[in-house]
């Protein structure tokens, strides 16, 4: 085995890991590949015997690349959606799955949190993406962003107490989330309108993220209070006929696939028998290039 073949095997090693620390920081499945492929680039430009710790140096390059992309956002000011945005979502099949090992899965992390986290600051975004969930030094974080360890400490404690003040507590249970989703299924098709209220928390808060634009006109909405978006699910009433169960992001949620063509996702946050959060995701371009593995058949 040559040099560059087993520099390849150990990079392959960390993928599943980079790729994590790169959905995070980006919330697009996309991004997160490229990020990953642009930090095994600069990996093979690299002289490996300089690099004492192999798997750290690869995540704070991965989150270097990361934070550039953020900022070259902001700078473009690239925010079509607002607050309707919806991260990309990871799919997996409802059926066969342990909840004990599905916790581990490098890509459960729940949409509400990445929502949380895009209205962070791109530098408190990769503070806390690094330390709080990959337990990355701040000594390490504090080059990638250009300011001091302490500094650097400031902006994940900063992030930490934004993402704590407005992630949504959820169900961790993957039984009771079926539940309320089987019942507001049943209730959407039925055109039950008292069940789907009994189903919604009266301060749940719906976000529909379809693209820049539908048929000419923005479709992309934020719509809160129980009421309101039963109405939008009684709206749409045809879409949960065919509408089936799946994991989105390591919790049950809905996938829309007609004739094998996925048309929507949605992702919910459940909390005391309750939908308190729904995440949908029906733009067109995103969705065509959504990873659905053995869902659409």
């Amino acid at each position: 085995m040559t040099g560059s073949e087993e520099l390849a095997d150990r990079f392959e090693e960390h993928r599943g890991h980079l790729r994590a620390v790169a959905y995070r920081m980006l919330g697009s499945l996309t991004e997160a590949e490229d990020a990953v492929q642009e930090a095994w680039l600069r990996l093979s430009r690299t002289d490996p015997d300089d690099i004492q710790n192999l798997g750290g140096w690869l995540t704070t390059v991965t989150g270097r690349i990361c934070l550039d992309l953020l900022r070259s956002r902001t700078a473009r000011r690239e925010e079509p959606m607002g607050d309707a945005f919806v991260p990309d979502p990871v799919l997996r099949p409802l059926s066969h799955v342990d909840p004990a090992e599905e916790v581990l899965q490098a890509d459960s992390v729940g949409l509400a949190l990445l929502v949380v986290l895009e209205n962070l600051e791109p530098a408190e975004r990769l503070a806390f993406v690094l330390h709080d969930m990959f337990a990355v030094p701040f000594d390490d974080i504090a080059p990638v962003v250009e300011r001091s360890p302490a500094a650097t400490r400031q902006l994940a404690s900063r992030a930490r107490r934004r993402v704590r003040g407005a992630t949504p507590s959820a169900e961790p249970d993957l039984g009771r989330q079926k539940e309320v989703l089987d019942a507001f299924l049943a209730a959407s098709r039925g055109g039950d309108f008292e069940a789907l209220l009994a189903l919604l928390h009266p301060d749940v808060v719906l976000r529909a993220d379809s693209g820049a634009l539908v048929r000419g006109a923005a479709a992309s909405k934020v719509v809160q209070g129980a009421k309101t978006v039963a109405e939008q699910a009684l709206m749409f009433a045809r879409y949960a006929r065919s509408a089936r169960l799946v994991l989105v992001n390591g919790s049950v949620g809905l996938l829309h696939a007609p004739e094998g063509r996925v048309q929507s996702v949605m992702g919910v946050t459940i909390a005391d028998g309750r939908i308190t959060g729904m995440y949908i995701l029906a733009d067109p371009e995103r969705l065509e290039r959504l990873e659905a593995p053995g869902l659409t058949g």
